[in-house]
């Protein structure tokens, strides 16, 4: 069995697997905890649903008090989210990939706009690690999950680069390492703070039904 034939086969099966559970397991978690019941009186007339919805969207920017201190952070943020989601899922190959897996698929962008996306998404990447290192608040509050995290998710990007470029080794090679970067992301996935792509809108929606139980400001 070549490295490529690995990736493709064993590894991308148990990453799957690893992925599916464990997200299974954290969402389960949550949905398990003890609630203790609020047997006050509510003081908002818009449903605790409609303010939970309403949070998720109301905070995907800072409010306007600190947006001054946080913008350039965001917006990298937000550079490379997106840049990454095009990468993803509007690649053709990427797209023919997942029609083998689930069935579903779709059109997608040209391959020059996904290769100069994914460049911009690894400049991003850069600053947004650059911006780590030298914020003081931000490297006191950083530890291995932060830079771990950073590193898995960056290598599928650098390593597709290279394997789109033939640079550095043969083509099979490349991009049987780009292959087992992704497994990597999922594996590490459930268990770390990129777990965040799917607990940010449980984490808002909680947050902005009991604000809006409270009659407080979402």
């Amino acid at each position: 069995m070549t490295l490529l034939d690995f990736a493709r086969g064993p590894a991308l099966q148990w990453s799957l697997v690893v992925l599916v559970l464990g997200v299974a397991w954290r969402l389960l978690g949550i949905l398990l905890l003890k609630r203790k019941p609020d047997y006050s009186e509510p003081r908002s007339h818009t449903s605790p649903a409609m303010g939970a919805v309403r949070t998720v969207f109301t905070r995907m920017w800072p409010r306007k008090e600190f947006q001054a201190r946080t913008a350039y952070g965001s917006a990298l943020g937000y550079v490379f989210h997106f840049g990454l989601a095009i990468v993803v899922f509007l690649f053709v190959p990427h797209i023919l990939f997942i029609r083998d897996l689930t069935g579903l698929s779709w059109g997608g962008l040209p391959s020059g706009v996904i290769y100069a996306t994914g460049v911009v998404t690894l400049i991003a990447l850069i600053a947004a690690l650059i911006r780590r290192f030298t914020h003081p608040v931000l490297r006191l509050l950083s530890n291995f999950d932060d830079y771990f995290s950073w590193i898995v998710t960056t290598a599928p990007v650098v390593s597709g680069l290279m394997a789109v470029a033939h640079l550095g080794a043969r083509y099979e090679t490349l991009l049987a390492l780009h292959i087992l970067s992704v497994e990597l992301l999922f594996v590490w996935f459930p268990f770390g703070k990129l777990m965040h792509a799917i607990l940010f809108a449980v984490s808002r929606g909680t947050t902005g039904a009991l604000l809006t139980r409270k009659g407080a400001a979402t």
